[in-house]
């Protein structure tokens, strides 16, 4: 929200407010400063927009929910203007983003910069007046390739089967009762403990959260996919709607400057490259990594075949065209992919 005028516009009664507007606006967001999202690419974004505004512009980084209430809350918290701007999963707050939901689907995503650059596009064309109308988006992104990290060895689907494996989304968990596990739902911070109480056995992660989170010191199985993977999850980071259009036009100039497509792209890029540095400690660790050979991966799409055929039936069945949609996503990422 805006938050404050200079002593100066104020002593000109506003003649010339908008050119000397100081603005204060407040990020939330659930990982600690310290994780690779906030840290590379919250706050480059963050130092991006302070910037270009000429120093117009703070953005406060409030990580690790210090603002108070949980992860799924982050949404009504920007909605209702209690802060300004979000980072999150719009798969903690089931049901509300229908359509970010086909990026989350099974063996979708290889390449995270290109499912992202597709994110944002289709973000624009079908999500921004619907999904996204209550908010301003500012970037849209997906993490690197999923990756299985459990209690025990998965290298074929068979050995999912009574597993309690943590999903970050509806989507995701719903694939992972279809494929014989049973699926737990919770966000990322509470994956260490739950891991360390046997809460889950495992849980659906890129490889760029694990090292943080210490998964591989708690659970020593990892099981990737050399194709597109088992799932992804996606990003929003966005602004209260009156908090953007309540700004002048110039430091509306500075926001964008630092935010979109090429924002969205980069973010997805930034994520997947960090899988490489992380996957290195569990190897450090001794711990092992099962890898699903592109041959083999047609044997798990067609075990989640019908977690895809529901998903595009129930999303049909708000009146969205899910079979359309996700046609749009998959011909997206590959126009984007090189």
């Amino acid at each position: 929200m805006i938050r404050t005028l200079t002593l100066a516009a104020l002593c000109l009664g506003l003649a010339g407010p908008l050119a000397a507007q100081e603005v204060t606006l407040r990020l939330h967001q659930f990982l600690p400063e310290t994780s690779f999202v906030p840290a590379q690419i919250l706050n480059p974004w963050i130092d991006s927009v302070e910037a270009a505004s000429g120093g117009r512009i703070e953005v406060q980084h409030y990580p690790a929910m210090q603002l108070g209430g949980k992860p799924g809350d982050l949404v009504d918290q920007v909605v209702d203007g209690v802060v300004d701007i979000i980072w999150t999963l719009p798969g903690y707050t089931p049901g509300r983003f229908p359509r970010t939901e086909v990026f989350e689907l099974p063996f979708m995503v290889a390449d995270a910069e290109a499912a992202s650059a597709a994110f944002w596009d289709l973000a624009q064309s079908d999500m921004v007046a619907t999904d996204f109308a209550d908010l301003h988006l500012l970037g849209a992104w997906v993490h690197g390739p999923g990756v299985i990290h459990a209690s025990k060895p998965v290298a074929k689907v068979e050995d999912l089967a009574g597993l309690k494996l943590r999903g970050p989304s509806r989507v995701t968990t719903k694939l992972l009762e279809q494929l014989g596990a049973t699926a737990v739902g919770m966000p990322v911070p509470a994956v260490p403990e739950a891991l360390s109480k046997g809460t889950i056995d495992g849980a659906l992660l890129p490889w760029e959260v694990s090292a943080s989170l210490k998964v591989g010191e708690i659970v020593h199985n990892h099981t990737e996919f050399a194709g597109p993977s088992i799932y992804t999850a996606t990003f929003i980071l966005a602004m209260n709607r009156d908090a953007y259009e309540g700004l002048p036009d110039d430091l509306k100039a500075a926001i964008d400057s630092a935010s979109g497509a090429a924002f969205s792209a980069q973010a997805g890029k930034l994520q997947q490259a960090e899988d490489v540095p992380s996957r290195a400690v569990a190897e450090k660790l001794g711990n092992a990594i099962v890898t699903i050979p592109a041959v083999e991966t047609p044997v798990w799409e067609a075990a989640a075949a019908p977690a895809i055929d529901a998903w595009v039936a129930e999303i049909s069945a708000q009146g969205i065209d899910g079979q359309a949609l996700l046609e749009k996503a998959r011909a997206g990422i590959s126009a984007h992919s090189r």
